[in-house]
């Protein structure tokens, strides 16, 4: 693994005010434990980083890919959280066992 992290952003150059203010309102999820996050969503991408657990995501869209068991249950869903990271969403506590964003094209 790269590096580790405690908050996940996205790695833009200087943000506009209007990234700002929308990612600012943009609802985020809690990460339940500490959780790889990968370049795409499965278990044959490689680990980009890792989440510590009790970080909060906000979820770019969602794709299916490898099923996952995690401390929320058995999923098939990721959660797009930046450019070429993704993380279960058997770790990101949504409320939903379903999609909670748009789907990932």
């Amino acid at each position: 693994m790269s590096e580790k992290i405690t908050t996940a952003v996205d790695d833009a150059e200087t943000p506009s005010v209007d990234t700002v203010t929308r990612a600012a309102s943009a609802t985020t999820y809690p990460v339940v434990a500490t959780v790889n996050v990968r370049s795409g969503p499965g278990l044959s991408y490689p680990v980009v980083l890792q989440i510590s657990g009790g970080s909060r995501v906000s979820i770019v869209c969602q794709k299916r890919g490898t099923t996952i068991t995690g401390p929320l249950g058995t999923t098939n869903i990721w959660d797009k959280i930046g450019s070429g990271r993704y993380v279960s969403d058997a770790y990101v506590q949504t409320g939903s066992d379903g999609f909670v964003s748009p789907q990932c094209a």
